[in-house]
């Protein structure tokens, strides 16, 4: 016989936790489909948001003045030092890459017949395709120098490029400052690609440059910066070195090729190439305390 003191207490309700409670960390960016990232130039280090949507479903940024052509240096005036040093950068580029004018004219000639049905079938296929949007306004990067700072903004209903995410709303009431750690392999150091570049193809990093390349890309395409699109387009001599690094990445039979096909890129073409991205990049960043 079981005593009375041996039966089991009724259990207390569990109270149901409010849809605003119990999420933090991965779990919260995972649900709204944003990432915090962390962003290294040589003006410093900041921390800002990413997410990624079909083209449909997202309003570009917007942009008061587009940029000139990256390699038309020659329109534009040189102010001052610094104004100057960039334009010498992109017309030292614009000539290493004159050498490959004449070959690829002929390939585009005979390329031209076809491109009409590619542009169609790009452009069906774009809509669907997941694009990047960070935390922007009018072709501007957002960076914050610190967490605080950053989810302060998040709060405060100012106008920017994520607000147009279904998610956004639950996502700035129930986001901590404690919640924004990037991972590792969402911390990009743009400020150390061009001197290991300089350093020659035995120091080059390859899993930093190839973070670069994709940040760098996201980056282009969200801002809509026209110069930052085109130096690291399909084709182009930094996407060929993209394209090198990672078969060298991967190892096996294709790392082998890979590392053959570096060896060919020279390291002052990748350099300047990359110099002239980065000095894009770092113009179009709104940094914030």
């Amino acid at each position: 016989m079981t005593s009375q003191s041996d039966e089991p207490e009724a259990s207390a309700p569990v109270a149901e936790k409010s849809s605003t409670e119990g999420l933090n960390g991965r779990e919260l960016w995972e649900q709204a489909r944003v990432e915090p990232i962390e962003v290294a130039l040589p003006g410093g280090v900041g921390l800002t948001l990413r997410a990624y949507r079909k083209a449909s479903e997202l309003t570009p940024t917007e942009i008061e003045v587009e940029e000139d052509d990256p390699f038309d240096s020659r329109k534009r005036a040189a102010l001052d030092e610094d104004g100057e040093e960039g334009v010498i950068v992109d017309e030292e580029y614009e000539a290493l890459l004159a050498e490959d004018d004449e070959d690829e004219k002929q390939e585009d000639s005979d390329e031209e017949t076809d491109s009409d049905d590619d542009k169609e079938e790009a452009k069906a296929q774009s809509d669907d395709e997941e694009v990047p949007m960070f935390l922007s306004h009018k072709g501007r990067l957002l960076a914050f120098k610190n967490a605080e700072a950053l989810v302060s903004f998040i709060r405060s209903g100012a106008p920017h490029d994520l607000a147009q995410l279904d998610s956004w709303g639950d996502l700035a009431e129930r986001v901590q400052s404690s919640d924004i750690d990037p991972l590792p392999e969402e911390r990009y150091e743009l400020d150390l690609v061009v001197e290991n570049l300089r350093g020659g193809h035995d120091t080059w990093d390859l899993p930093l440059l190839i973070a670069a390349g994709e940040v760098g890309r996201d980056l282009g395409h969200a801002l809509r910066l026209k110069p930052v699109i085109l130096a690291l387009s399909p084709g182009s001599p930094l996407d060929d070195l993209d394209d090198s690094l990672r078969a060298a990445e991967n190892g096996g039979m294709g790392g082998f090729f890979g590392r053959r096909r570096l060896k060919k890129i020279g390291a002052q073409q990748a350099s300047l190439g990359w110099r002239s991205v980065i000095s894009k990049i770092s113009a179009a960043v709104d940094w914030r305390d």
